[in-house]
């Protein structure tokens, strides 16, 4: 059981794609939160599954030292280790959960597994001393998007949640990514998008809505779409993206943000749920935040927007999920595995 006078002092570890990530928390309250990013997939236009494992055995010993070290922590003053066990790439996350499971038997402390999922919700809980926001109230809806998962999670507790919406294909991350490659910019281009559709008009183009039954959204034939308007209009003038760059942005963007709140919308109505968040990389999006405060007075919603650190992929959220289920006594064994398709 837990000693409720003990400090309970939790180093996260998150490797689940292409940034190795290391926090270490204290009570809940983040000392630190060290993130290495990989630029190099950046020249091949996506991640690189094996290129991304191979850095993360490169980086994850300095990130965790450097962790500990931000913090003014010993590895000797940890009371467990949470690793991201998935989803993600596998690669990737086999080298963070051997990383784990190794320095938690060295150091005889638990070890606890976290769904890379339920951690992006849990980063609305993240506290720190120069964050000073209110966290959302049990139950509410959270939105997570991200570049691999697009889901409406109704959360009941900290460790308690169901996914009652989700894609059924890709997700919108993806959307925005493959759309930026097809305009012929960088990877990754979700926030070159956003970007470009700040000097746009959202207004110019119109793009059909997929008909998906019930809470689930679909964006593969979104992402088709968009290839046959965008081919459609180089053969009508050779030079449509060049010269209609960022209304094209400022459309596509202000319909995938339409997609993922009609479903939203949907939702909060159907549960009779007041409390909305968004999480994950894609809520760092300024028109998906600014939907949510329009939306959110419309509808009278409380809403909740996560702090920009915490929207991508981190270690902080990873630590915080860790800490409930420390508190909760939920720790995993040492035979345990990590898994690319991980459910709540």
């Amino acid at each position: 059981m837990v000693n409720p006078s003990k400090d309970i002092i939790i180093l996260g570890i998150e490797s689940s794609c292409d940034d190795t990530s290391a926090s270490i928390t204290k009570n809940g309250e983040v000392l630190s939160n060290i993130i290495a990013s990989q630029i190099i997939h950046e020249q091949y236009g996506g991640v690189v599954p094996e290129l991304a494992s191979r850095a993360h055995q490169k980086n994850i010993l300095p990130v965790v030292a450097e962790a500990l070290k931000s913090a003014g922590i010993s590895k000797n003053e940890l009371s467990a280790i949470g690793f991201t066990r998935g989803p993600g790439l596998l690669g990737s996350l086999l080298v963070g959960t051997s990383f784990s499971k190794s320095l938690a038997m060295s150091l005889g402390i638990p070890l606890i597994e976290v769904n890379h999922m339920m951690a992006h919700v849990l980063a609305h809980f993240i506290k720190k001393p120069s964050l000073d926001i209110d966290p959302p109230e049990f139950p509410f809806i959270c939105l997570t998007v991200s570049g691999g998962h697009t889901q409406l999670v109704l959360v009941k507790d900290y460790l308690e949640m169901e996914v009652i919406g989700e894609t059924l294909d890709d997700a919108v991350g993806e959307a925005f990514d493959k759309s930026a490659k097809v305009l012929g910019l960088k990877y990754p281009g979700g926030p070159i998008i956003d970007q470009l559709a700040a000097d746009g008009n959202s207004d110019r183009f119109e793009f059909s809505e997929p008909a998906v039954k019930g809470l689930n959204y679909s964006f593969s034939g979104l992402k088709t779409q968009f290839l046959y308007f965008i081919q459609k209009g180089c053969q009508e003038n050779s030079n449509f993206i060049s010269e209609n760059l960022s209304d094209i942005c400022a459309s596509w963007q202000k319909h995938l943000v339409k997609v993922l709140f009609n479903k939203l919308v949907k939702a909060a109505q159907l549960y009779n749920i007041t409390s909305i968040a968004i999480a994950g990389g894609v809520s760092a999006n300024s028109a998906l935040r600014l939907k949510l405060k329009e939306i959110g007075a419309i509808e009278k919603w409380n809403y909740f927007l996560p702090d920009f650190e915490y929207c991508t992929d981190n270690a902080a959220m990873i630590a915080m999920v860790a800490h409930y289920k420390y508190i909760a006594n939920d720790f995993s064994n040492f035979d345990t595995v990590p898994t690319a398709r991980m459910k709540f």
